[in-house]
């Protein structure tokens, strides 16, 4: 669906000096400085994925959106999204895909969303059978109906999302892209998004670029994950894989009798004390003891009520490749 290959895109931000002496020199000379916004950026991405779109901010995620939506025009590289260039053929290009900017919205402000939708159902041509269909199935899915005959500017966050959702898949696009489909709803409100994305992906086959800062949406919905640092590509694969290779281990959780005072275990690391629980990181190492020698250790010198083992948090792990400095 997706085929990128050395992607470049510059910028050149020009330099403003300040001041009357500043604006002369700024008519008379223009001196910039060069930002690799994306540099160097390959990956492929197959029909019906959900892929996870992930980086700091000023990572280059936009930008590559951007270019592969057809807004920008890259410097240098190849882009192929279903076998067509997207800044070249826009038009049957845009027909063919669906966007959905958390921040922004595709329906028309003052009007009610069912005429907005009735709009977009005529800018893309869609049958007015297929419209109704279309629009039965997402509203029994995110629940339309009790908002439908509301102007936009009146819909809550919430609503308004569901809304966008539904008006990016109204004309049957095979592939969506989502920049932050979940930012600043409620747990209730994330939770039916979340449904509905899965929805989409699994019964129509939908391919789903996801761009998030909620590490929730990516550990619930993507199976694979992309993430890119200062335009760069630095990790391509699974979750799981993600986990094993930044995680530094997996999480022991020990709930004992009474309070110890010091504890100390081979291998393990304390992280947090809470009452009588405690938080252990097991390195997984070569050379470390594996987690089935801690235990015979744990229970002989300890009186133990309890004890579960779990992966590292995605959002954890995401947090201590960039602020550790685990990339470079």
């Amino acid at each position: 669906m997706i085929h990128v290959r050395d992607l470049h895109k510059h910028f050149r931000v020009y330099r403003h000096h300040r001041g009357g002496l500043g604006a002369l020199r700024n008519l008379v000379t223009r001196q910039f400085q060069l930002v690799r916004a994306v540099d160097g950026v390959s990956f492929d991405i197959g029909r019906g994925e959900l892929v996870g779109y992930l980086g700091p901010n000023g990572a280059g995620k936009s930008t590559t959106i951007k270019i592969l939506t057809g807004i920008l025009v890259p410097t240098a590289g190849e882009v192929w999204v279903d076998g067509r260039v997207p800044w070249r053929e826009r038009r049957q290009h845009v027909a063919r895909i669906g966007v959905v900017f958390g921040q922004r919205t595709s329906l028309w402000w003052d009007l009610p969303v069912i005429e907005s939708f009735d709009l977009l159902r005529h800018i893309y041509r869609v049958p007015a059978e297929r419209f109704r269909r279309n629009l039965a199935f997402f509203d029994e899915l995110l629940e339309l109906r009790p908002f439908l005959n509301t102007p936009v500017r009146g819909l809550s966050l919430g609503q308004r999302m569901r809304a966008d959702l539904a008006a990016a898949l109204l004309h049957e696009p095979p592939l969506l892209f989502l920049d932050e489909p979940t930012i600043g709803l409620d747990v209730v409100a994330k939770e039916r998004i979340r449904q509905f994305i899965r929805t989409i992906n699994r019964e129509r086959g939908v391919t789903v670029i996801l761009t998030t800062h909620d590490l929730g949406d990516v550990e619930k919905l993507c199976d694979r994950v992309v993430m890119i640092d200062h335009g760069r590509l630095v990790f391509d694969g699974a979750l799981a894989e993600l986990r094993a290779r930044f995680g530094r281990g997996r999480i022991l959780v020990v709930d004992f009798e009474s309070w110890p005072g010091a504890v100390s275990l081979p291998g393990a690391t304390l992280m947090r004390v809470e009452g009588n629980r405690a938080w252990f990181r097991v390195a997984q190492a070569n050379g470390s003891p594996a987690i089935a020698e801690l235990m015979p250790v744990l229970f002989r010198d300890y009186r133990v009520r309890d004890v579960s083992l779990t992966e590292p948090e995605i959002e954890e792990v995401v947090r201590e490749i960039y602020e550790g400095g685990l990339l470079q």
